[in-house]
C-alpha cells in the first residue's frame, strides 16, 4: 500500500512539472513562486557529475537544461572543485595580487584570492556538503568568513573569537553543510585586509530552480579605492575613494552584461566597502527578489530601477529584457562615476571669496575637526573635501584658462543624425564659477572586445567608474558576438566605428 501511495505521489509531481514547463513554453503567466522541478546539477566545466542525471527542465525559451542557469561573473573566473566521498572540496588561497582596473593604468596592488581581486566565484547547489581548504599567502594573518551563511560556529572564520589566525604560510580547513540557497559572499575578517579587496561571491542555487525561470544569472561584486596620484597601493585608511569597481574593473573596461531581447534577466549585488551604492538601470523595471538573507516572497518583491546595495549587503533584481538597446547600469553617486579623481583637478572658486575656497586641507579639518583657532574664524571655515590626504597644500584655488575647443566632430553614422557639434566655450568662460567640471573622454579602442561590438561610437566617454552596460541584442546580434568570442576577435576588426576616438 505504501509503495502504491510513493507511486502516485511521484506521478502527481510528475505532472505537475510538466504542466508547468508547458503553460512556460507556451507564454502562460506564472505565479513567482518557488517551484517544485528537476533538482540542478553543477556546471560541466566543474568536472563533477552526480550519478543519475535528473529529468530536463524546459525553460519559458525552450530551451531545455539539467538544472540551474549558471551565474555569469563577467571578469571573474569560478573556483573549480574535486569531488571527494560526496563532498564538494574548493581550494583557496590568499594572495597579493596586481589588479589592472583599467587598460591604459598600470596594475594596482590589491589583495584577493587565487591571484584575483576580487576572487573567483564560488558556485554550489543547496544541501551540498562543501569542504574549503584556504591557503595564506598573505605577509599576515588572516581568517575567511562566510557571510549570509549558517554554519557551525567552528566554521564561522573570526580570527580570535572563533579559531586561531591562519598564519602566513599555514592552512585551514572549512567544512559544513548547505541548508539555505541565494547570493551570499566570503570575505577575510581582518577590516584593513577587506578595504585592500578580500572578497568573493558564494552563490547557492535552490534544489528546485525558482520561478519565473531567468535565462541570465549575473554576479557583481562593488568595491571603492582611495589610490593617490603616481601611487599603486590602496590606502585602506581613507574616507573618500577614487576609483570604483564592478568585479574588479572599472568602466569603461567593465565587460558588458550580453542578453536576448525577451529574456529574464537576474542581476545579484554585492557589496563590502565603506560607501553605499544606489545601483541604477536605465530603461527597465525590476523587481527586488532577494537579499543576502535569502529569496523574498513574490508577495514582498519591490518594483524599481534604483537598489540601495548597502555596505556587507546583497541585493537580487530580476526584470524582462523587452527593450532592445545598450543600457547603462552603475551606481548613482556622481563621485561613483568618474576614475582616479583627486581634489584638484580642475579650476574651482567660490563666488565672493577674494581667493577663492581653500582646497586640498587635511582630512580631520575637512571632516569639521579643527585643532586651535577660533571657530568662526576664516581658517575653520568651508573647504572643499577631505581630500585623500595627498598632502596637497592648503591654498586657494581660482579660475584657470578656458579650454580650447575639442577635436574635429566624429562623422555620424546610423546610430544618431549627423555629425556631433562641439562649440567653444563663451568669450568670458573663466569667470563663471567652478568652470570647468566634466570632461568627455572617448577611450573605445583601449577597451575593445567581443562584447562592445556594435556599440555606439564614443560610448566609453559616458562610462567611467561603478559603470557597466546591460545590451538587450536581438538574437542574430547576441550569435554574432558569440562567434566572434568563440574566434578570439576583437569589434574594430568588422565594426569599423568600434575604435572611434
Amino acid at each position: 500500500m505504501s509503495a502504491s501511495r510513493r507511486q502516485f505521489l511521484r506521478g502527481g509531481v510528475a505532472t505537475a512539472a510538466g504542466l508547468v514547463a508547458a503553460r512556460a513554453a507556451l507564454g502562460a503567466p506564472q505565479q513567482p513562486e518557488h517551484q517544485h522541478q528537476a533538482p540542478p546539477v553543477p556546471p560541466a566545466s566543474q568536472g563533477a557529475q552526480p550519478a543519475a542525471p535528473p529529468a530536463p527542465v524546459v525553460e519559458p525559451a525552450g530551451e531545455r537544461r539539467t538544472g540551474f542557469v549558471p551565474v555569469a561573473t563577467p571578469d571573474l573566473a569560478k573556483l573549480p572543485y574535486r569531488l571527494e566521498d560526496g563532498v564538494k572540496v574548493f581550494h583557496l588561497t590568499c594572495d597579493v595580487v596586481r589588479q589592472s582596473f583599467v587598460p591604459w593604468r598600470e596594475p594596482f596592488n590589491t589583495w584577493g584570492y587565487n591571484g584575483s581581486t576580487p576572487g573567483p566565484a564560488i558556485e554550489v547547489v543547496e544541501g551540498d556538503r562543501v569542504r574549503l581548504v584556504v591557503e595564506n599567502r598573505l605577509p599576515e594573518e588572516t581568517g575567511i568568513h562566510w557571510h549570509g551563511l549558517e554554519v557551525p560556529l567552528a566554521m564561522d572564520g573570526v580570527p580570535g573569537l572563533i579559531q586561531d589566525p591562519i598564519a602566513p604560510g599555514g592552512s585551514y580547513t572549512y567544512e559544513f553543510t548547505l541548508h539555505q540557497h541565494g547570493t551570499f559572499f566570503y570575505h577575510s575578517h581582518m577590516p584593513m585586509q577587506e578595504m585592500m579587496g578580500m572578497i568573493g561571491l558564494f552563490i547557492v542555487h535552490p534544489r528546485r530552480p525558482y520561478a519565473p525561470l531567468c535565462q541570465r544569472d549575473f554576479g557583481l561584486i562593488l568595491q571603492e579605492w582611495a589610490i593617490l596620484p603616481n601611487n599603486q597601493t590602496p590606502n585602506t585608511l581613507a574616507m573618500e575613494f577614487n576609483w570604483l569597481t564592478i568585479n574588479g574593473k572599472a568602466g569603461p573596461a567593465t565587460t558588458p552584461l550580453l542578453v536576448k531581447r525577451g529574456e529574464r534577466v537576474r542581476l545579484r549585488f554585492v557589496n563590502l566597502g565603506m560607501d553605499h551604492h544606489p545601483m541604477h538601470l536605465h530603461g527597465n523595471t525590476w523587481r527586488v527578489t532577494g537579499t543576502e538573507g535569502g529569496r523574498i516572497p513574490a508577495s514582498a518583491w519591490i518594483p524599481g530601477n534604483t537598489v540601495l546595495v548597502g555596505v556587507a549587503q546583497a541585493r537580487d533584481v530580476e526584470f524582462e529584457a523587452e527593450r532592445p538597446g545598450d543600457w547603462m547600469l552603475h551606481c548613482h553617486l556622481p563621485h561613483h562615476m568618474m576614475n582616479h579623481m583627486a581634489s584638484m583637478v580642475g579650476p574651482l572658486s567660490e563666488p565672493g571669496a577674494p581667493g577663492g575656497t581653500p582646497v586640498g586641507l587635511a582630512m580631520e579639518r575637512g571632516m569639521g575637526m579643527p585643532h586651535g583657532g577660533h571657530a568662526l574664524s576664516s581658517e575653520n571655515g568651508p573647504s572643499l573635501g577631505r581630500t585623500l590626504g595627498s598632502g596637497e597644500a592648503e591654498r586657494s584655488a581660482a579660475n584657470g584658462a578656458a579650454l580650447a575647443p575639442p577635436g574635429p566632430a566624429v562623422a555620424g553614422h546610423a546610430a544618431h543624425a549627423g555629425p556631433m557639434q562641439f562649440h567653444p566655450p563663451p568669450p568670458d568662460a573663466r569667470r563663471v564659477p567652478g568652470y570647468p567640471q566634466d570632461m568627455f573622454m572617448v577611450m573605445d579602442r583601449e577597451v575593445a572586445k567581443p562584447e562592445t561590438h556594435g556599440m555606439r561610437p564614443t560610448w566609453t566617454a559616458s562610462m567611467m567608474g561603478m559603470m557597466t552596460a546591460v545590451r538587450v541584442l536581438e538574437p542574430e546580434m547576441y550569435d554574432r558576438i558569440q562567434e566572434l568570442k568563440a574566434a578570439g576577435a576583437a569589434p574594430s576588426a568588422e565594426h569599423p566605428h568600434g575604435g572611434a576616438r
